[in-house]
């Protein structure tokens, strides 16, 4: 199976969060496709020290590296529109790493279920 990790698992892995860790080597040992993309690598490296950034660098280089489609980056476009018309909010980011995941046929891996449910992909929280 195909997985897109959301930042928030990279950062709670890197903060040694019991459940982040063992779900993450759980996806590793099961062989699984494991992703990041454009927008989790800036959110991981946009904070820390250098022996944070160092950790995070080394588990980003350890996945595939996906960036953001043409079509991907219309259809997020697309659906925070329709999310603002509605009254509602959708972060860019999240926009964005849905779409990459639609793009990919990926599963979002991820503690914040909610900025994700309304996008119609697939979700594994922890």
């Amino acid at each position: 199976m195909r997985y897109l990790l959301d930042s928030a698992l990279l950062i709670d892995h890197g903060n040694r969060d019991v459940a982040a860790t063992a779900l993450l080597r759980r996806l590793v040992e099961d062989g699984h496709d494991l992703y990041a993309c454009d927008v989790v690598t800036c959110e991981v490296l946009s904070r820390g020290d250098e022996a944070d950034l160092r950790h995070m660098q080394a588990l980003l280089d350890a996945l595939e590296y996906v960036a953001t489609t043409p079509a991907a980056a219309r259809s997020a476009g697309a659906a925070r529109r329709a999310r603002n018309a509605a009254g509602g909010k959708r972060a860019l980011g999240d926009a964005l790493i849905s779409a990459i995941a639609a793009d990919l046929g990926a599963i979002v891996v991820t503690r914040n279920r909610r900025d994700f449910e309304h996008a119609g992909i697939q979700i594994l929280g922890y």
